[in-house]
């Protein structure tokens, strides 16, 4: 009997989708954060991504913000693999409540996220739908190799561009009525962390980079499982987000949690040679030391009270 959609989560839907598929001849395909394609000698990196407004537009989000989000999801993939943003398209699914001012309020949205990153909107296509917003990602690569998340190996220091949880933090504020405004803003506004990417790749000391739209447990997963390595994260290195204590204090949900399982967070997950830590330092980003990959096959998250096996986080 086959599976519907709905009973198969993400990462099986789309293996089975791909097995209908013909491989792809380019350096970087299916499985990465984007692809990229070589055109006459030249690579493009090429990421797309969705939205919908049923479920990325939490209460208190305007229109205009959910824009600005339906293109840094896909500018936060351009950026992971050390790509500079170029041009974006985007596609529109808009329902009947939906009016011309909030169709132009999602586009001026999604051009101001886009002048950020140093890009421009070169086109789309509209069509009735229930409320959803599909982008593609242009990139260039500029003569940097690209990152990948295959390329990790054993006794690499594993690092994260930024603090981690506020997103989660400001979701679990808004689902309980309480008023943290700069955990929100991380939730509703977030930053594509392109400078970075393209820094990090400018090194050659990155062996391995993902960004962290599914959270930081997914992510670290995703990574030992396309490099065939194990990560131990040190909970005691993880740099705490704005206002995640005091949320897990009002709400009762674990730091932690908010921490390590919830997607919404656009910071990158590296891991590098530590021989190469000192072109890291001067390449100007900031970044924390969360742990080491290992030769196994597991991600863990290790604590005081010992070592716990990671499993794949939520958004």
């Amino acid at each position: 009997m086959d599976m519907c959609p709905k009973d198969m989560d993400e990462r099986a839907m789309i293996r089975k989708a791909l097995s209908v598929v013909r491989p792809c001849p380019f350096s970087v395909g299916p499985g990465d954060d984007s692809a990229v394609v070589e055109i006459e000698g030249v690579p493009v990196v090429i990421a797309t991504d969705s939205v919908t407004i049923e479920r990325h537009k939490p209460g208190g989000m305007t229109f205009e913000q959910f824009g600005w989000m339906s293109a840094a999801v896909n500018f936060s993939d351009i950026a992971s693999m050390g790509g500079r943003p170029v041009a974006l398209t985007l596609s529109l699914g808009i329902p009947d409540s939906l009016g011309e001012q909030e169709i132009c309020d999602i586009m001026s949205g999604a051009d101001q996220c886009a002048e950020f990153c140093g890009a421009y909107i070169v086109g789309g296509d509209t069509k009735p739908g229930n409320g959803f917003v599909c982008g593609t990602a242009i990139g260039a690569l500029d003569g940097r190799r690209p990152m990948t998340r295959r390329d990790a190996l054993p006794g690499d220091l594993i690092a994260v561009t930024g603090p981690l949880g506020s997103p989660a933090a400001g979701y679990h504020a808004i689902m309980n009525g309480l008023s943290f405004p700069d955990a929100a803003d991380s939730l509703f506004i977030p930053v594509p962390r392109t400078r970075e990417g393209i820094a990090l790749a400018s090194t050659g000391a990155v062996t391995s980079c993902i960004d962290l739209s599914d959270g930081l447990a997914t992510a670290a997963l995703t990574i030992c499982e396309c490099s065939r390595v194990g990560m131990d994260i040190m909970s005691e290195f993880l740099p705490k987000g704005a206002d995640v204590e005091d949320v897990s204090e009002e709400t009762g949900v674990p730091e932690m949690d908010m921490m390590m399982n919830f997607g919404g967070e656009y910071e990158l997950l590296f891991t590098f040679s530590k021989e190469k830590l000192n072109a890291l330092y001067e390449s100007g980003v900031s970044f924390s030391i969360i742990g080491v990959v290992t030769s196994g096959r597991e991600a863990r998250l290790v604590s005081d009270e010992g070592a716990r096996r990671l499993e794949y986080g939520r958004y």
